[in-house]
């Protein structure tokens, strides 16, 4: 596939959380408990630093089956408990190049103590060496969202 092909497609994906949003937006702000949830299954983060202020940085390592990446990105916008927009960035390439970047936008609605997230992700640039990581971009958000929700079950419980 070529980048332009890959460039523009989007996911969205919404998860329901019986906790406070003030809670569930913390989960997503605070580098020690973004650690614990971000990546797929089997993988991690053991480093994680988080600049939470617009035009703030992400600076991420995914490691995880055989895999260790490095991931990057940048704050937009963040209105606590309700919107955080950032980029994320993987696939470093010769050069300094990023193979992906996205643009993702998380909001945070609560309701009777529950709180429904729902993220949309779009692909603002791939490179053709990145199509396959993009093919498993829905499975990748769905597995750390599922991981998310069993973290703050357990904060909550």
């Amino acid at each position: 596939m070529t980048t332009e092909q890959l460039a523009g497609r989007e996911l969205t994906l919404v998860r329901s959380f019986r906790a406070p949003r003030d809670l569930v937006f913390r989960m997503w702000t605070d580098e020690k408990h973004f650690a614990q949830w971000w990546g797929p299954r089997g993988f991690g983060a053991p480093h994680c630093k988080l600049d939470v202020r617009p035009g703030g940085a992400i600076d991420v390592r995914m490691v995880g089956l055989g895999f260790d990446n490095p991931m990057g990105g940048k704050f937009l916008e963040i209105d606590p408990p309700k919107r955080l927009v950032f980029t994320t960035t993987a696939m470093e390439e010769p050069g300094g190049r990023w193979g992906i970047e996205n643009l993702n936008t998380v909001t945070f609605e609560e309701t009777d103590g529950i709180t429904r997230v729902t993220l949309h992700a779009v692909v603002k640039h791939a490179s053709p060496a990145a199509a396959q990581a993009l093919g498993g971009m829905a499975q990748g958000w769905s597995e750390s969202l599922d991981k998310l929700i069993e973290l703050v079950a357990r904060l909550v419980s």
